[in-house]
Formats: C-alpha cells, structure tokens, sequence
C-alpha cells in the first residue's frame, strides 16, 4: 500500500471510511454521522486516491473490502478504540470496553479441544470478547499475515517455506484414545489393538496431521481397519459413531468428555500416536493477556 498524494493520512477521511465499515453501508454510514449520502461518497473517492488503491470492490449491492481495504480498516479499528481509550482516561474513567480475542481454529481441530485451550481467557480479571472463526488452516494463515487474527490454533506448525510472517507456539502433545458405542465395545475392547483390524472406523481426511500419524500406526502394528468413512470435521466423525457407525479416535486429556456428550465407551489407547497442539502468532513476543493466558494453562495444565 503506498500513500501517493499524501505524506500523512487524513484522519477525517479514515474516519468516514471506518463508519462505512462498520455500518456495512455508505447510506447507513450518512444517518450514523447526519451527513449527506454525496458528502461521504466523495470523501471516500479522495481517500482512495490517495491511498492509491481501490478499498472497496462491489458484489451486487454490497460493498466488499479489498484486501489493502481490510487492512486500513484493522489499523482504523485499533487507532479510532486508542481514541475512544483516551477520551475515557481524560475523564478520568476506565474504558468500558472489554478486551477483544479474535481467534483462527483450524477445522481439524477437535472442538472440546478447542474449549479447553480458549476457556482460561474467560477467566481473566478484565473482560474479554472472543471472536471465534473456524476455517481451512491455509486461509487462517493468510489472515494472520494481514494481522486480522490474533491467534490461530491448529494441529500442524506453520512451515520454514510458508509465506505467512508468524510464529509458532507449541502447546502440547497427547495420545489419542479409541472410541465407539457400547455393541462395538464388547466386540472391539478384547484383545485390542490387534481387535482392530477389519474394525469400522471413521477417519479423519488425509490432509491432517492425525490421519498421517494414524495410518503410520496403522502399518507398523500391520492393523487394517475397515474405514467406513472420511470425515474432514471432527465433531462429525463424534456425531457419526455416537450413532454406531463405526469406531473414532480422540485426544486422551478430553475422554471424559467424549463419553459423556457421545454416549460412547473406552475402546482402548494409543500412546504411540501423539497428536500436536499449536498457537500460531503474528509476533514472537506475546503481548495480548489472553493469549499468554491460553499459552500458559495449556502448557502448564492442560497437557
């Protein structure tokens, strides 16, 4: 992004922008502010000039952010809540705001790990708002790179090759336990893992860590399970075999959990399988309280 016409920005012009934004429409924006519809169209033309690239791109009737457009609004966003923090400490009153989270999970990720890593920042003194998304890793890494998420966690560490300027936290590894319903248990429990050759399973997809390390397990212990499905979403695969479907594997430290919501039974465990647990971040050094907070209880408790 190059500044073309300008040395400095002009904050009104940023300001218009930022309202536009947030009230997801140049008419709204206008009855927000009580200006006319062409004044803020035009400060928006000379905003963009001068920014030297396009903010807004039109999808139908909507306008939709470019990517230089999302992060203007990310620096707007943070510089327009620094005002309204300052406003409030010259009155000589805190802001009452609470702290914002906004958290990338990669969708390979079990959910009930998902609550166990995030729920220590609720837990913090101050207030804290979490903004959850759930997506591709690959996109939420793009993200991160333009600093629209502060955190994303995931089942793999971002690669030495990989174009996303982040870092890599490890947060712990734990053996995965296997799972199914009372009927397969009787069946599947005796003599296990030997047991679980032509065994049904359900199977995370090839793309994630897990599915490599359990089929790795797979061939060394000479198990060829039945694979009754592919499932990319892991409370799926738990929705799944809580109906019977077939046998499923999950992280050790939530068992209790699994058994209780799925109505399911220990079918065995396999220590040899060890599934990893990142945080992902923009910056080496960790600055956000509830960030440190989901970093510290995960290593220090949860794993």
């Amino acid at each position: 992004m190059v500044l073309t016409t300008m040395e400095r920005i002009n904050y009104q012009h940023l300001f218009y922008f930022w309202n536009v934004v947030r009230e997801e429409s140049i008419t709204r924006a206008c009855e927000k502010l009580h200006l006319a519809q062409p004044t803020i169209s035009g400060q928006l033309a000379v905003f963009e000039q001068a920014v030297g690239e396009k903010l807004f791109y039109k999808n139908g009737r909507k306008l939709v952010l470019t990517d230089t457009g999302r992060i203007v609004f990310h620096y707007a966003d943070e510089i327009f809540s620094l005002g309204r923090e300052l406003s409030n400490t010259l009155k000589g009153r805190p802001s009452g705001g609470p702290l914002r989270l906004i958290v990338g999970v990669a969708d390979a990720l079990p959910k009930l790990v998902v609550y166990r890593l995030i729920e220590p920042a609720f837990r913090l003194p101050e207030p804290v708002q979490i903004l959850c998304y759930e997506d591709k890793a690959e996109r939420l890494l793009a993200e991160i790179s333009l600093q629209n998420v502060d955190l994303v966690l995931s089942d793999a560490p971002l690669t030495p090759n990989s174009e996303a300027k982040a870092f890599n936290h490890l947060l712990g590894e734990c053996a995965v336990t296997v799972f199914g319903t009372s009927q397969l248990a009787a069946v599947y429990r005796p003599d296990f893992p030997r047991s679980l050759t032509g065994a049904p399973f359900l199977l995370p997809t090839g793309n994630t860590a897990l599915r490599r390390s359990l089929d790795q397990w797979f061939d060394a212990e000479g198990i060829n399970p039945k694979i009754q499905a592919e499932i990319e979403d892991s409370a799926l695969i738990k929705t799944f075999g809580s109906g019977g479907a077939g046998l499923f594997v999950a992280p050790t430290p939530v068992e209790s959990e699994i058994q209780r919501q799925y109505d399911v039974e220990i079918i065995g465990r396999i220590d040899a399988v060890q599934e990893r647990f990142y945080a992902i971040t923009a910056r080496r050094k960790l600055k956000h309280p509830a960030v440190t907070a989901i970093l510290d209880h995960a290593r220090e408790k949860l794993f």
